[in-house]
């Protein structure tokens, strides 16, 4: 088996405060993939930094206190890369993947972006290289008699299902119908030729959610999105045998606006 494990921390040092050692410490998970860790590794308390049983790459941005994306491994990887070969984004902490045996698996912040902003230019420039950069992965893999999940904060919720409000955010950023298509095309057997693992075990449910705004009560409410993913090639997909939100028991519980998402596959 293999238990791969995604999870937005939204700033690791605060989420270490809250429960996230503490759940750590609980998990079986052979490879955790974290996003928005906000912080350099030297900022970070040393069981955090280098927690025993695990092997780290830690990918931070050159922008202090932005993105930053890790990946913690129970095995020593058998490569390492950060990036994904982009002049503009390698520096910015949002790609990470490392290669255990049969497997390369990534971790992944894709930008926000924010409609009307210079911040959603910037989430289309990296949708546009990402996608290309995925599909040549795919090929390669292939080539090497591999597989590929790629994990993580994917900032789309592909269709409806997959948020609470979504009359009321067709014109935002994270559902706006060119995001919603793009995604759409990285899992299109003949163009990206990935598959949504939680939606492939999980077809008919509304979510299950991943993330819910601090305001208001929308945590309370299940008022949530889908937008944390685990994306896989076709044959390892065909491999899973559960996908699990780990959704706190309550508001109070919560060391991250973000659940982790959990997927077992038979390797």
């Amino acid at each position: 088996m293999l238990t791969v494990t995604s999870v937005n921390v939204n700033g690791l040092r605060a989420a270490a405060k809250k429960g996230f050692v503490e759940w750590l410490d609980g998990t079986s998970a052979d490879v955790l993939c974290l996003q928005e860790v906000r912080a350099e590794p030297q900022q970070l308390p040393e069981g955090v930094r280098q927690p025993n049983g695990w092997h780290v790459v830690h990918a931070p941005a050159a922008a202090k206190g932005r993105a930053g994306v890790s990946l913690l491994t129970r095995r020593e990887p058998d490569r390492v890369q950060v990036g994904f070969g982009s002049a503009e984004f390698d520096g910015s902490g949002r790609y990470v993947e490392v290669d255990l045996p049969g497997v390369t698996v990534a971790s992944l912040y894709l930008p926000s972006g924010e409609v009307g902003t210079e911040r959603q230019d910037e989430k289309v420039r990296f949708m546009g290289e990402f996608l290309a950069y995925l599909k040549g992965l795919r090929e390669r893999a292939a080539a090497d008699g591999r597989e590929v999940v790629v994990c993580g904060d994917w900032n789309i919720a592909h269709r409806e299902v997959d948020l609470k409000n979504w009359r009321g955010n067709k014109k935002n950023s994270g559902f706006l119908p060119e995001e919603r298509a793009w995604l759409g095309s990285v899992l299109d057997e003949t163009e990206g030729g990935y598959v949504d693992v939680v939606r492939a075990l999980h077809p008919d449910v509304e979510g299950p959610y991943t993330w819910w705004s601090y305001r208001g009560r929308a945590f309370d409410n299940d008022t949530g999105w889908r937008i944390d993913l685990a994306v896989a090639t076709p044959g390892l997909a065909a491999r899973a045998v559960k996908a699990v939100v780990e959704r706190a028991a309550s508001h109070a519980e919560r060391w991250s606006d973000h659940a982790p998402v959990t997927v077992v596959f038979e390797m």
